[in-house]
């Protein structure tokens, strides 16, 4: 029959597995999860779930989190064919409750919550990737496009006002408290007693370093208002390892330390930059002494890991950075310096490179 195509081709002769693009389309639609996921943290469903102790029925859910019946039953449905979510039949009546991942990783009270995380990428990271094409042609951050603000100081732009620093530093929190353990032991770090975490933020790493090694102390460096919120919000008194300084790490000069930790700095910025940062690190480093980076490696030929491939898309839209090799990393801290560098990956999301400053 004229017009007829045969079941399982098209008249190119392509296979009938290409002919639906499945693929295509889940990536086309991948923020429609991540929406469900953003929106359902937000309203706090997972929230009342687990204070609930028991599975609620879609109309107890809609009054507690403030929702229309009708809108928090397709978010409930989308949730459960997520796996976000469980559902329990009785007498024709659906009641839902968590899931084991959502309780530890979506609920604002869990130690291990992603909640922070999640907020700061719907209300900041999601608003700058509107802009990922001007950001692919113009080759720079879009913060004055989102945001209105200047991008020409980084942490001007990133720390804009005191609402976006705290949701920054909510979200290094939440990140370290799943990844820290395994960065800061990837190496043998006990044989230094003195550590300086240069960009130390909330103090979530510094926390894992002083609970890995309870020899060392650690000094936490950075902007005096992170400081300041971090002393507020995140470092108590109790924590008598960690201490503070004050300052801009390329300006002001760095506490004397044997080991170096920078965790998600150097992505930030250019090869130029990483340099000259990790150039002031080496001459305050005490002989012996080390740094320690902590990235997401690339794959050596770039061909993945996907996750940091699209981490080096957001370091685009975001800073002046990108995501790089260890072979990269490598040569960077060669260039400023250190000696015998090696790396380790930890099989989560961040690795650790690590040189040394001879004797």
């Amino acid at each position: 029959m004229a017009g007829h195509l045969e079941m399982g081709s098209i008249t190119d002769g392509t296979p009938a597995a290409d002919t639906y693009p499945r693929k295509i389309l889940e990536y086309m639609e991948g923020f429609l999860i991540s929406k469900t996921l953003f929106t359902s943290c937000e309203l706090g469903v997972f929230d009342v779930l687990l204070s609930a102790g028991r599975p609620l029925s879609a109309e107890e859910i809609c009054q507690a989190v403030g929702a229309s019946l009708d809108g928090t039953e397709r978010l409930l449905a989308a949730c459960t064919g997520l796996k976000l979510l469980n559902t329990h039949r009785d007498n024709g009546r659906v009641f839902y409750s968590n899931t084991e991942q959502a309780s530890v990783y979506l609920t604002r009270s869990s130690h291990l919550s992603l909640y922070q995380s999640i907020q700061y990428n719907s209300r900041t990271i999601y608003l700058c990737w509107h802009h990922l094409t001007d950001a692919v042609r113009e080759g720079r951050n879009q913060y004055e496009k989102a945001f209105g603000v200047s991008s020409e100081d980084l942490f001007q732009a990133l720390y804009r006002s005191d609402e976006e620093m705290v949701k920054f530093m909510q979200l290094m929190n939440s990140i370290w408290n799943i990844c820290g353990r395994d960065v800061v032991t990837a190496f043998d770090l006990s044989p230094f007693k003195v550590i300086c975490d240069l960009g130390g933020c909330s103090g979530a790493l510094t926390k894992q370093c002083t609970s890995a090694y309870p020899e060392c102390t650690v000094t936490i460096f950075d902007l005096p208002k992170v400081v300041r919120t971090s002393r507020e919000h995140f470092v108590t008194e109790a924590d008598q390892r960690i201490s503070f300084d004050e300052g801009d790490f390329f300006k002001d000069p760095l506490p004397e330390a044997d080991l170096y930790i920078l965790a998600r700095i150097l992505h930030d910025w250019t090869d130029d930059r990483c340099v000259e940062l990790l150039s002031r690190a080496y001459k305050a480093c005490k002989p012996g002494g080390a740094v320690l980076l902590v990235e997401a490696l690339l794959h050596e030929d770039g061909s993945g890991p996907l996750t940091v491939q699209l981490y080096s898309l957001n370091m685009l839209v975001q800073t002046e950075g990108r995501e790089r090799t260890a072979a990269q990393y490598a040569a960077l801290l060669a260039a400023a310096g250190f000696t015998n560098i090696q790396h380790r990956h930890t099989g989560k999301i961040y690795d650790a490179v690590l040189g040394r400053k001879e004797t």
